[in-house]
């Protein structure tokens, strides 16, 4: 057998690599991590998932302290925003949660961590700033950027990505955001709330195009009573830097070009996975902008090389790259042939009110040719949200011919949180039946996921057929009130 450096090599120090290093590690496997910035943690940590949910956080609470006299509360007179202690706040976040994810940590579980760019020089062994280091298995987890669209001018113009979002000196007056998926509708939101003029330019028909179409505009119709301007089927011509200034033409449909003009543009129209410089062709390892080419247990064409995180090319979620780390552990270091099942991964957009969806929605159901029954209830029905002030939007729960769900989308108040009570029920083949049955505590949102499961089980119990049968066999007399 071949003498290697380590068992288990990974690149990449996000939620992929960290979930591999610490389970290879902690189960034994001599592990190497290599992370190219000068800190683990990924995107996620410092450009995506926390920093963005902090400043969406802080957003929120300056837009309910506008809010106050709708509470019977007085008004609060508000000062401008100081994007500096903003962004100090964002940090201080960071920096707490870095040390769960620092290189002490991880050589305290026996992974040896080093940082700069690894390239392959063959498909055992990659060379790193001068040095050779192989190892049995390895770990693709470099994660994705934002894509930078041909648009022409754009390349000579000042621009930016989510990388670019959380460390202002001062918050930008205006702002053009080109896409218009989660992170550009988020982000909207929250500039928009705490001050800056928005625009959004989206190519397609509605914003968030995975999502169901009544879903999402129920969400664009918040941001633009919000004051975000949003532009739908629209192609963007051009874009020029005018020193203070940016200028975006963009076209709708059978119009004429519109000039906008901003402070800043931020760029959120997909992601392409992090894999240019790692020399992957020099080994044989296939690819494309979204990611590895991959068979269902994660490994490439070479069988010890796998691939996990956003260079999937399957979803770009963080909770998505920490189970597909988890499934390479299975594969690599117990030797399990355990296979990636989506089915139901759950995903959320951070918005306010959350859009939240597990399993099939009715839009990749009618793709699939998937009869179903559609079950929906308002969040304006929910007591507790009514109590605070949170009547906008409602749940779909999505039931094959058979009765059993097949797919629940929330949108509405916490809808991220909501659903894990689904998570739970989908993954453990829980029917509608026994979630409708089952007391939630009073006055609560997550009455809501009962009730539509309930309304599911009133439409079979209460049924003519049921009454029928009762009054046959217990002699039952129907109506007291009204018209019999």
């Amino acid at each position: 057998m071949a003498d290697y450096d380590f068992d288990m090599g990974i690149l990449g120090g996000g939620s992929a690599g960290l979930t591999v290093a610490a389970g290879s590690a902690r189960l034994g496997a001599k592990t190497l991590l290599i992370e190219k910035e000068d800190k683990l943690g990924g995107d996620c940590l410092h450009f995506g998932c926390v920093p963005s949910k902090t400043l969406i956080h802080t957003a929120h609470l300056y837009h309910l302290m506008k809010k106050t006299e709708e509470f019977g509360l007085p008004p609060v007179e508000l000062r401008p925003v100081d994007f500096r202690d903003v962004a100090r706040r964002i940090q201080s976040v960071i920096q707490v949660i870095q040390k769960h994810d620092s290189e002490e940590r991880f050589c305290g579980l026996g992974a040896k961590v080093e940082f700069g760019n690894p390239v392959f020089r063959d498909e055992h062994t990659i060379d790193l700033e001068g040095k050779s280091l192989s190892a049995r298995n390895w770990v693709i987890a470099t994660g994705s950027s934002a894509a930078i669209p041909p648009v022409p001018g754009l390349a000579q113009t000042h621009y930016l990505t989510n990388r670019d979002l959380y460390s202002f000196d001062r918050l930008p007056a205006s702002m053009i955001i080109l896409g218009a998926g989660p992170i550009a509708a988020e982000m909207a939101q929250a500039f928009n709330r705490l001050g800056t003029r928005v625009s959004v330019i989206q190519r397609s028909s509605q914003i968030l195009s995975n999502e169901d179409k009544d879903m999402a505009d129920g969400v664009m119709e918040v941001l633009k009573g919000e004051g975000v301007k949003i532009y739908l089927n629209t192609a963007i011509l051009s874009a020029k830097d005018l020193g203070t200034e940016r200028e975006v033409v963009i076209q709708t449909k059978g119009g004429d070009p519109i000039f906008l003009k901003a402070e800043t543009i931020l760029v959120a129209l997909g992601r392409v996975a992090n894999l240019k410089d790692l020399n992957l062709e020099g080994i044989g390892i296939p690819y494309d902008p979204k990611g590895l080419k991959l068979d269902a247990r994660l490994r490439t064409d070479h069988k010890h090389i796998y691939g996990a995180g956003d260079v999937t090319g399957t979803y770009q979620f963080t909770h998505a790259a920490g189970y597909e780390g988890s499934i390479v552990v299975s594969n690599a270091v117990f030797h399990l042939p355990r296979k990636a099942d989506y089915t139901y991964l759950p995903w959320c957009t951070y918005t306010h009110p959350e859009l939240a969806s597990i399993g099939v929605n009715e839009k990749r159901a009618k793709a699939a040719g998937i009869e179903y029954d559609l079950w929906v209830e308002e969040f304006k029905d929910n007591d507790r949200s009514l109590t605070e002030g949170e009547p906008v939007g409602k749940i779909k729960m999505l039931l094959d011919k058979k009765g059993k769900t097949i797919g629940v989308q929330i949108l509405g108040p916490r809808a991220g949180d909501l659903v894990s009570e689904w998570v739970a029920a989908l993954n453990g083949g829980v029917k509608p039946m026994t979630l409708a049955a089952a007391v939630h505590p009073y006055p609560t949102l997550g009455e809501i996921n009962r009730k539509v499961a309930g309304t599911y089980l009133s439409s079979r119990i209460f049924s003519e057929r049921m009454k029928k049968g009762l009054r046959f066999f217990f002699n039952l007399r129907g109506r007291a009130c009204g018209p019999m």
